[in-house]
């Protein structure tokens, strides 16, 4: 990218953890990037804030009920104001846009980043889900399209620095970091007592509900394992996983002569974006330095899989390929959901989950349709089975 060029982004989800992170970024260096469309679920008044500040030729809310109040309070600026699924789908498919950046939660990335694909538009990834529902026909697209996907996952991102200038060597295996969440250690007599207002306090990240969640019942690291298999093109038993508590180095890279290579840095995740929105440069930054003092000791200890059973079930769904992994994500996401909202206990979401994986219709093949028919079939259900466990 030469130094006059500015690239053109797409936020979807910019009212999200990553999306607002994703701002900061932008507004550090105006003259590297412009916002070109803002997207958002329901957070009407938060977009409007975003798009009057940052300008952008678009946004989209999905939210019905926000659409006349956004699009009259954006009218005399001249910003287009759409509304709705479609509209999402779409807009990712302007001229002027040069990367969009995924970070929608959930299975609902999946068909807007399959279009910006099409589009030719290069993907920054944050919506770890259209890979894991759909990595065979993500990847393939791009690849047929000729644009890149740059993970913004901290643990996918430390893996792609890792491979810089080393793609010519075949990877012997890669681990990828957790950080065990707030409750490592704990015993699976005492994770079925613990509430979302424990689970929802993550020792080191700052992030949203669903994927703090996630990391709590270690079924955010279980998806990052199916990504980095579509990612990196990558088996299964190349893949490993190591909690590491201290949250600073963020994953490994092992070579076939045996050498290792990691990424450390603070629990940080505007550098992974940064990294993703300017690669092939490193853009400086004021972003807090990492000092070895402050951090006398690094951990690192095996996962516990069989308390935390979301991993296993993970693995279990990336080696069974299919389908599978999509029921994986769909059953998650109700569960996710059910116990935040509806009393669903915190081990109960693992039981759905698995019933889920065990009676869900399995497809060797699937194709893009097959995987929206398994997602719907798989929350109808997931949700009888919730509705069964709280009553």
């Amino acid at each position: 990218m030469k130094k006059s060029d500015k690239r053109h982004i797409a936020i979807l989800g910019s009212t999200g953890s990553i999306g607002t992170q994703a701002l900061d970024v932008i507004q550090a260096h105006p003259d590297r990037f412009q916002v070109e469309v803002l997207t958002a679920h329901s957070n009407a008044e938060l977009l409007a804030q975003q798009a009057l500040k940052f300008k952008p030729n678009a946004v989209v809310i999905q939210s019905e009920e926000n659409y006349a109040w956004l699009k009259d309070r954006l009218f005399d600026e001249g910003i287009k104001t759409y509304c709705g699924a479609d509209a999402l789908a779409e807009v990712v498919e302007m001229e002027a846009i040069d990367i969009v950046l995924t970070a929608l939660v959930g299975f609902a990335g999946l068909r807007p980043t399959m279009r910006a694909i099409e589009a030719g538009k290069h993907i920054a990834l944050a919506n770890k889900e259209t890979l894991v529902v759909a990595g065979e026909i993500v990847t393939s697209a791009a690849r047929k399209a000729g644009v890149n996907i740059y993970p913004v996952d901290s643990e996918h991102s430390a893996i792609f620095q890792c491979m810089a200038g080393e793609f010519h060597n075949p990877v012997e295996k890669i681990y990828l970091t957790a950080s065990g969440g707030p409750f490592r250690g704990y015993t699976y007599e005492q994770l079925k007592t613990v509430s979302p207002k424990n689970a929802l306090k993550h020792p080191n990240w700052e992030m949203g509900a669903k994927i703090t969640i996630d990391s709590a019942s270690m079924m955010n690291k279980g998806l990052e394992v199916i990504e980095a298999k579509w990612l990196f093109g990558l088996n299964p038993e190349q893949i490993d996983v190591i909690v590491h508590p201290q949250s600073v180095l963020h994953s490994i890279v092992q070579f076939g002569d045996g050498s290792m290579k990691a990424q450390m840095g603070l629990p940080d995740m505007k550098l992974p974006i940064q990294y993703a929105m300017g690669y092939p440069e490193r853009l400086q930054s004021d972003f807090p330095r990492f000092n070895f003092v402050d951090y006398p000791q690094l951990t690192f200890e095996q996962p516990d899989y069989e308390s935390f059973r979301n991993l296993k079930l993970a693995f279990k769904a990336m080696s069974d390929g299919g389908n599978m992994p999509c029921i994986l994500n769909a059953a998650n996401e109700m569960a996710v959901d059910a116990f935040l909202n509806r009393g669903l206990g915190f081990t109960e979401m693992s039981d759905v989950i698995e019933l889920a994986m065990q009676s869900v219709h399995f497809i060797g093949k699937p194709t893009l349709e097959n995987y929206f028919e398994t997602d719907a079939e798989t929350r109808s259900f997931t949700n009888s089975r919730i509705l069964e466990k709280i009553g």
